[in-house]
């Protein structure tokens, strides 16, 4: 049962948000997102991975509203099994990401719409950086695809922090392109990684183009749009949707964006909040 809501649309992100600790969806959890959906709800995914590394974690779901991939630039249509959105670099700005990396010696990866290439980990700190990537192909150096490119990924261990680490990139740059970082150890799968990391995507708006997308394809204002999330990706979806709701494990920067806190992504604090504010009974 769904009584009516304030809401139309709820954003979701993956990981520590949905997914708990093991990379699993919580049953009741899962029960709550289906049972919206089933009521006419529209839930839409959002989440940093790409396209190839989200379908395993969330097809069981059976959601049909198209997921945000590769943290705004790619929308995944569930139904056509296609991207219904693929937006890519410029390939001189990723002739000068790929230049600048190389003359780093820093540990890089090229994702395409479908195809990850990545540089050859050179000692354990870097294998266990690319350990949990789905579908990986190792290139020399050289052979890093420059065309279709998606996202560029630096993983740096010299680097204080990852904001240090995304202005450098930036200057770098010196073209448009929308960057994301964070500490590799934020992950529950890289705890002890020294690696700082920043995402090269194109110039988009983060995950706050789901809030763009659902108001486009399905006349939802943002007022009418739930975003639940946990870290510094997540912050411009919070700021666009007209609730903005960060997990109890969020990183200041989310937790500051949020309108409210909700419980661990290890509890079924998701669940309890559809609860709350749709009325959803599971």
């Amino acid at each position: 049962m769904i009584r009516r809501s304030a809401f139309d649309a709820l954003l979701v992100d993956l990981d520590g948000t949905l997914l708990d600790g093991r990379g699993r969806v919580r049953p009741r959890n899962a029960a709550a997102l289906q049972a919206l959906e089933a009521a006419g709800v529209r839930v839409m995914i959002a989440t940093g991975r790409s396209t190839v590394a989200t379908l395993p974690a969330v097809e069981h779901l059976e959601l049909v509203t198209p997921m945000l991939v590769f943290n705004g630039a790619g929308i995944w249509c569930p139904r056509e099994e296609r991207l219904l959105e693929e937006r890519i670099l410029a390939t001189r700005t990723v002739r000068r990401a790929l230049d600048w990396g190389r003359e780093r010696g820093y540990l890089m990866v090229t994702q395409l719409a479908r195809e990850k290439y990545a540089l050859r980990p050179r000692n354990s700190e870097e294998e266990q950086a690319l350990a949990f990537f789905h579908g990986l192909q190792f290139v020399e150096p050289e052979e890093l695809p420059d065309e279709y490119v998606m996202r560029v990924i630096y993983y740096s261990p010299d680097h204080e922090s990852s904001q240090d680490l995304a202005r450098e990139v930036h200057e770098v740059l010196g073209a448009p392109a929308y960057l994301t970082d964070f500490p590799l150890s934020l992950l529950v799968t890289h705890r002890a990684s020294p690696m700082k990391v920043v995402d090269v995507h194109p110039p988009i708006r983060g995950k706050a183009e789901g809030v763009r997308f659902l108001g486009e394809h399905h006349g939802i204002t943002p007022d009418r749009v739930v975003a639940i999330g946990d870290a510094s990706n997540d912050v411009s979806m919070l700021l666009e949707a007209g609730l903005g709701v960060a997990m109890e494990s969020a990183c200041e920067r989310t937790r500051a964006a949020a309108d409210r806190v909700i419980g661990h992504h290890d509890t079924d604090a998701i669940a309890e909040l559809v609860g709350e504010l749709f009325g959803v009974e599971v």
